[in-house]
């Protein structure tokens, strides 16, 4: 399968964007589908997931803040910022991951900036 990120760009604090991951196929057959983001010289960061089961969780530094929302039947997968700070600044990826076979996916990264 191939994830095609969009969405990102450039706002300024206190602003919104979502963030939406396109898949070439079913994601139901993922069991996590998630939302990362690196910014420069630092390691990637896992910031929500959410489950083929429906439960969600989100990184302390973005809860309350970043919703994410999954369309089995879209096959995408939003993540809905408010309230955006500049140390939000950031690729932020999409991933699609499958127990069964260990199978990660990865889009390839849309790009947030943040300005002050």
């Amino acid at each position: 399968v191939q994830l095609q990120a969009s969405g990102g760009g450039l706002v300024q604090a206190g602003g919104s964007l979502r963030l939406s991951c396109s898949a070439s196929g079913s994601i139901f057959v993922f069991n996590v589908m998630g939302w990362y983001r690196q910014a420069p010289g630092k390691q990637r960061e896992l910031l929500a997931t959410s489950t083929r089961s429906g439960s969600v969780n989100y990184a302390d530094s973005v809860k309350g803040r970043f919703t994410i929302s999954r369309d089995n039947g879209d096959n995408t997968v939003h993540l809905q910022m408010n309230n955006l700070k500049p140390e939000d600044t950031a690729v932020y990826y999409c991933n699609a991951y499958q127990v069964r076979g260990s199978r990660s996916y990865w889009g390839q990264g849309t790009l947030v900036t943040v300005s002050s």
